[in-house]
């Protein structure tokens, strides 16, 4: 079976993750460490769009999210000789515990390094911004407005594909850019991150008229 996508940990951002493509009708393949059994509760949880999966299944996916400590993941990608230029999304944080402050990665940021490790994969980072309780809500709010997720990369194809699937998801995707740019923003410690941004619509028949949708009122047009 050819798995499209699959998440590596099933603590909170893996959890709220597969809460959104459960959301989404969105089959994923969920491994952790313990095997199969370690992503059982979540699907019992959530439905049967999870698949408790090994990992090494999980790695084989056409997308790979990893939701594990960043100590971690050098030992997971490079299970992997070639990725074949399949995505690997990084929605973990590179920290250091001791004062819990940005882990000293000689100044390179965590996908960037992620990439060293994972030969030929395209590294995208995602999802990892903001805390993972909020990360696990409804993207729509209510009001007309959306929830903003962040993405950078070096392969913007491969930032569209990840963007649309948070669009899907419901969240308005933003891409940053590369990683070693608009990217640190959304690293651990930057000012884009612990925050939960919302995206309200706006409309207008022109520029200078474009201003707010207001919630149950007419949409600008003059």
């Amino acid at each position: 079976m050819v798995i499209k996508y699959a998440i590596i940990g099933a603590g909170a951002i893996g959890s709220a993750l597969g809460r959104q493509f459960t959301r989404a009708g969105i089959d994923v393949a969920v491994a952790t460490s313990r095997g199969p059994a370690g992503a059982t509760s979540l699907r019992e949880s959530l439905g049967p769009h999870i698949i408790p999966s090994e990992v090494r299944d999980a790695l084989a996916a056409e997308v790979v999210a990893l939701a594990v400590p960043f100590e971690s993941v050098r030992g997971l990608v490079e299970q992997v000789p070639d990725w074949e230029c399949r995505i690997i999304v990084d929605a973990t944080n590179a920290i250091d515990y001791r004062d819990f402050s940005p882990a000293d990665l000689g100044g390179r940021e965590s996908s960037d390094v992620i990439a060293e490790w994972a030969m030929n994969a395209r590294v995208v980072k995602a999802f990892g911004s903001t805390w993972a309780k909020v990360l696990a809500r409804e993207p729509q709010t209510g009001d007309g407005g959306r929830r903003v997720t962040f993405i950078s990369g070096n392969d913007p194809t491969a930032n569209a594909e990840v963007a649309s699937l948070a669009a899907q998801f419901g969240f308005e995707p933003i891409d940053l850019g590369r990683n070693d740019a608009g990217g640190r923003l959304q690293s651990f410690g930057g000012p884009l991150t612990g925050h939960s941004f919302i995206s309200q619509p706006i409309a207008g028949a022109s520029p200078p008229e474009m201003d707010l949708v207001e919630p149950g009122g007419p949409t600008p047009t003059s």
